[in-house]
Formats: C-alpha cells, sequence, structure tokens
C-alpha cells in the first residue's frame, strides 16, 4: 500500500491561537467607546428627560416596566462611575469624561425631580430596592465627580429616596446587600445610618452564608451561577471599605474578604477562553459581560493574585467585550441593548428580565477607573490562563483557598 493512503490520514499541527499584536493604548480607546455605544442613548435620554419616551421595553413579562428605566441607569451609572471619577484633563479622553460627566449630573437631577418626566425613583416593592442601591453604589464610586457636584436639593432628594427604601424588607439572600449598601452610601453622604440595616447582611455572609475556596451561597441554598461576582463580592468590598473608614466593628472583615475576591477573580479569569467565551451557567446570562463584574473590580482595588498580571485581566476581559460588542448583533437599530447574550435570545432571559437589566454589562467597565498610565493599561498584552495552557505554555496549577 502506497504511503500516499496513510499521508491522507496524518494528523496536521494545529496552530497557536495567538492574538494579533497592537499598540497598548488601542485596547482602552476600543473599552471607552464601546462604554459610550452602551452608555449614551441611557444617559443623554435621561439628560434630556425623554427616557421613559424613546426607551423601548423588551421582556418576558410586563411587570418590569414600571421600573425599567432605574434599571438602565443606576447600572450604567454603576460600572462607569470609576471612570467618571478620573475626572476631566486634557487628553482626547479626558474631554469625552467631561461630557459624560456633565450628561450624568443632568441625569441624576432629572430622575430625582418629581415634576420631570424622566422620575425614575418611584418604590415599587421589591425591584426598585436593587437599582437604588447599584445607584448608590455608584454614588460611593463617584464622591468626588458627581455626588459633591450636584446641587445641594438635588442631594438632599437623593437622601430621602434612598431613605424611602427602608420600608422595603430584603430577601435573606444578596438582597440584603442592597439595603446594607444604601446605609452605606447614608453613612458616607450625611454621617448617619440604620446600622441594624447596614450590619446584618455583613453578618449573615461573614458567619452564614461563606461556603469556602472564596465563594458565598445566595442565602441557605447554594447555586452555580455568577451572583458573588455580580453583585456579592462588589457589594461586600464596597461596604466594608465604607465600615472600615468609619471604624464599625465588622470593618475587619474586610482584609479577609479582599483575599476572597482575589480568589474569585483568579478563577473568574481562567473561565475566560481563548476566544473570549465563558461557561453559561446559572442566572442572569442576559447581563453579559457584567457577570466579571468583580475580576474588573478586583483590578480596580488592586486585589488581583500575584500570579495574574493586570495586562493579562485586561486582554482576556478585551476580548470577552470584543466578543459581544465589536459588532452591532446585540443592539437594535435604534442603538438599545436587545435581550439575549449573542444577538436576540429571548429564552435564555428570566421573567424578570427587561430591557433596563441588560444595562448591568456595564460593570465590565469599572477597570477604567484605572488611570492610563496604570500597569494594566500601560504593560503589552500578555496571554490569559486559557491561552497560556491551550497553547501548551507553562501555567502554574489553580490553588484553592480555606479562609
Amino acid at each position: 500500500m502506497s504511503n500516499s493512503f496513510f499521508k491522507r490520514f496524518k494528523k496536521e499541527e494545529e496552530p497557536q491561537i495567538i492574538e494579533e499584536e497592537h499598540p497598548v493604548w488601542e485596547d482602552r480607546i476600543f473599552w471607552v467607546s464601546t462604554l459610550q455605544k452602551i452608555a449614551f442613548p441611557v444617559l443623554n435620554n435621561l439628560a434630556k428627560g425623554s427616557l421613559r419616551k424613546n426607551m423601548p421595553y423588551e421582556s418576558k413579562s410586563l411587570e418590569g416596566q414600571r421600573f425599567a428605566y432605574l434599571e438602565a441607569f443606576a447600572r450604567v451609572f454603576n460600572g462607569i462611575a470609576p471612570w467618571l471619577e478620573l475626572g476631566v484633563d486634557n487628553s482626547e479622553e479626558g474631554g469625552i469624561r467631561e461630557k459624560y460627566i456633565a450628561l450624568t449630573l443632568k441625569a441624576i437631577r432629572n430622575a430625582v425631580s418629581t415634576s420631570n418626566n424622566d422620575y425614575i425613583f418611584v418604590v415599587e416593592p421589591k425591584q426598585s430596592l436593587v437599582d437604588v442601591a447599584l445607584f448608590a453604589q455608584g454614588l460611593l464610586r463617584s464622591k468626588n465627580e458627581i455626588w459633591l457636584n450636584l446641587p445641594m436639593d438635588v442631594q438632599a432628594r437623593i437622601i430621602r429616596e434612598l431613605k424611602n427604601t427602608r420600608i422595603i424588607a430584603p430577601y435573606e439572600n444578596h438582597w440584603l446587600l442592597y439595603t446594607s449598601m444604601i446605609e452605606a452610601a447614608l453613612l458616607e453622604f450625611t454621617g448617619e445610618c440604620d446600622k441594624q440595616r447596614l450590619i446584618y447582611a455583613i453578618t449573615k455572609f461573614r458567619d452564614d452564608f461563606y461556603v469556602g475556596d472564596g465563594i458565598y451561597s445566595d442565602g441557605d441554598e447554594f447555586e452555580s451561577n455568577y451572583f458573588n461576582s455580580l453583585v456579592i463580592h462588589p457589594m461586600l468590598n464596597d461596604i466594608l471599605m465604607v465600615m472600615r473608614k468609619y471604624s464599625l466593628p465588622e470593618g475587619e472583615l474586610l482584609d479577609v474578604q479582599l483575599m476572597r475576591s482575589s480568589r474569585l477573580a483568579s478563577q473568574l479569569e481562567r473561565l475566560i477562553s481563548p476566544g473570549g467565551t465563558y461557561p453559561l451557567l446559572g442566572k442572569a446570562l442576559s447581563y453579559r459581560c457584567g457577570v466579571f463584574h468583580l475580576l474588573s473590580q478586583a483590578a480596580l482595588l488592586k486585589a488581583l493574585p500575584r500570579n495574574i498580571s493586570p495586562a493579562q485581566v485586561r486582554c482576556a476581559l478585551t476580548k470577552v467585550i470584543k466578543r459581544q460588542f465589536a459588532g452591532n448583533q446585540n443592539f437594535n437599530s435604534d442603538g438599545w441593548l436587545i435581550c439575549g447574550l449573542m444577538g436576540s435570545q429571548m429564552d435564555i432571559c428570566e421573567n424578570n428580565i427587561n430591557t433596563g437589566s441588560l444595562y448591568a454589562c456595564c460593570a465590565v467597565f469599572l477597570a477604567l477607573g484605572l488611570g492610563f498610565n496604570d500597569a494594566f493599561w500601560s504593560e503589552d498584552p500578555v496571554e490569559w490562563s486559557s491561552q497560556k495552557a491551550w497553547n501548551g505554555h507553562q501555567i502554574q496549577q489553580d490553588q484553592s483557598i480555606n479562609f
């Protein structure tokens, strides 16, 4: 038999997956342009008082339409707040930030004005608790550029809106952190808070909900999903930083919590495939790249583990963002997000998901709060963990933690 027969079945070497090299500043430009692409319709319309008029509503249920607009704004603001906090400078990006700071300030004034068409802080138990908390977290993340630049009457109105949520009893799961976040913001902005609502969530997660290896259960039952990254760790970190600042005893958990966040960040980084995909586990997959909230926050807080460089996190997250937002498959013809993961996929969305919910994807942009010269943005591109492994390069073992 001829050798040519066997050559037909000879296994060819598979090419390595190597990212095309490009100047490091291109990643940041892409992040900022994508942020604008997603956030501008929400902020611009709310600043003009036309969000209710122009934002479409897409959902399996009509029940969410009352608070969809608050959802959209709170989630955009929550994600871009650290970037706004960098303030204005002479760079081109600094000019863009100046525009978005102004839009955000106008948007907030309209959102809390009872006489405006876009007054969106209507207490609708229980969903409004979620997004008022996300809004409060955004204010904490942009205190100097947003909170301190709001007129005193607007600040007073915001304080009233935060306190109005006290009539809402949270579920005994990650919702406890929403009440705690609101009280943390009140403590920071007024010097006073309901300490029971502030502390209760911290003690529950500290004493009852920690499962191990950086993971908390979402209440008494454990489910595999991204809520540790979406809500639990990011809120625990920000709440505990306020509690530490005001010398509350429960704030002592912060050091351990940041180490747990570091461990979860390591797990999340390893979940990102060479192609920028990730496992489709649990609920809230329509939040898209927002499921990496904690990974981006860990970079922002300098809480990444030592064996993961900031540059590899940048490269991994950039790949995910490009996978989902480099094209227009996740937008309608007017630039609003549509329900799904990649394109219109209503079946992947839970009943409580609506157009406003989708803007939780903005949580991935937290690392833009790091300046241009930070190592996260300035270091040369490098492979992230899954690239190293599947390209046959050296990679360290995954290591669990027991605290």
